[in-house]
């Protein structure tokens, strides 16, 4: 489905980056930063990994500077959650564990996006002989902005201690990688992808799934 990819990247690039930008934004929220912060950090959250993956690349300058599309719409996302904080304060405090359902929820949306997204543009630049670093750039894509942000917050990075992230990341990744080499059509491919890491982490939220830790 060449045709039908040439639009359905773009649209889960922005859906991806506007998803990561709201849940950067309501995790600024929580640990009380002011405007600056928040948008700053729902721009980091949403696009941080994606500026990593193309250094690594040796894309330079990285696709967030190369279009404003993407840090206009992780803006926008970002503001508009503020924006809510701040005028609906009061339903915005009575249902905090709703809200953080919610961010759970664009949280698991930009994971599933940016891992597999990743991923492909490891292999469409020439590494896709290489599995291992076409799977490494997905959950950098798809993590390394979120451990932006709770560096930048004084936070252990979430990706380290919890809820099977970066496993699911990987895991969408060497899914999508193995469904493309062995002649699934890539667009299939990047969704069912998308979706399985998004069906981790929700269900890995729900029923508390963490791997062991030392005592």
């Amino acid at each position: 489905m060449p045709y039908f990819s040439e639009y359905i990247y773009p649209v889960l690039e922005i859906l991806g980056v506007f998803s990561f930008g709201v849940s950067g934004a309501m995790c600024a929220i929580k640990r009380k930063l002011d405007l600056f912060g928040v948008i700053f950090l729902g721009v980091t959250m949403a696009l941080g990994g994606g500026v990593v993956r193309d250094l690594m690349l040796g894309i330079v300058p990285p696709s967030m500077f190369q279009s404003y599309t993407f840090l206009i719409t992780s803006a926008a996302a970002s503001l508009a959650v503020f924006a809510a904080a701040v005028f609906f304060h009061p339903f915005y405090e009575r249902n905090s564990e709703k809200i953080e359902r919610i961010n759970n929820v664009f949280d698991a949306i930009g994971l599933g996006i940016f891992a597999v997204i990743g991923t492909r543009t490891a292999m469409v630049n020439g590494y896709a002989d290489n599995a291992f670093f076409c799977m490494f750039l997905g959950m950098t894509t798809g993590c390394v902005g979120g451990i932006l942000c709770d560096i930048m917050t004084g936070e252990i990075p979430a990706v380290l201690r919890k809820r099977i992230y970066a496993v699911a990341a990987l895991f969408g990744a060497l899914l999508y990688y193995l469904l493309v080499r062995f002649g699934a059509d890539e667009t299939c491919g990047l969704i069912f992808a998308a979706l399985c890491i998004f069906t981790i982490r929700m269900l890995a939220t729900k029923f508390k799934w963490n791997f062991p830790h030392a005592p």
